[in-house]
């Protein structure tokens, strides 16, 4: 049985399940370990509403609500990976706290959500990174919020309306991008931010 360490917060040490379908590529510790630390340097997860789209194992919104974050909603659309995310929740017991949604993100930026998040996750498959479909994401945000996007380190930060960057990071075959709501204080260029670890 696959298993992923929650690394730190309120479940740090704790193993939730990781059995979902060869096409999820859960992000790695060390990756994930990075992306949180980007995190708690911009304020932390503290009473956050997380968006975990392309969820996965929902590994990223478990460990957001490990570190305090205040609910987290996941989608995904392969029936395994939602199994794996129902028992990942009943283990932690955080029922309370999350909402499963089993759909594509496509389908779910379709309907008339009015849902707004402090963060937002997007993971998606590095063989089909679905840009036009994560750029819909970005109309969920809140004001100041972020949205992280991972995609393939050997790739350009990718362009996304109604955002700019405000960190980027390859990590050899991984990178991450942190996107804020486009404003003229905040306006960076890539390069101005790039860094390469």
């Amino acid at each position: 049985m696959a298993r992923l360490r929650i690394i730190a917060g309120k479940f740090g040490g704790r193993w939730i399940s990781a059995d979902v379908a060869r096409a999820t590529h859960p992000m790695g510790d060390r990756v994930r370990s990075a992306l949180f630390s980007m995190l708690e340097s911009r304020g932390g997860l503290k009473g956050a509403r997380v968006l975990d789209a392309f969820a996965g194992t929902g590994a990223l919104g478990f460990e957001a609500l490990s570190r305090g974050a205040d609910s987290v909603v996941f989608l995904e659309r392969d029936k395994t990976a939602v199994r794996t995310i129902n028992v990942n929740i009943t283990t932690l017991s955080v029922r309370d706290r999350a909402k499963v949604i089993q759909t594509g993100v496509t389908g779910w930026t379709n309907t008339s959500q009015d849902d707004k998040f402090d963060i937002i996750f997007a993971d998606p498959p590095y063989h089909d990174t679905q840009l036009s479909t994560v750029s819909r994401l970005t109309k969920y945000l809140r004001p100041e919020g972020l949205m992280i996007l991972s995609y393939p380190g050997r790739e350009t930060v990718p362009d996304l309306d109604g955002v700019v960057v405000v960190d980027n990071r390859i990590y050899g075959e991984a990178a991450l991008a942190l996107f804020l709501l486009d404003s003229s204080e905040n306006e960076l260029s890539a390069d101005d931010v790039s860094a390469t670890i």
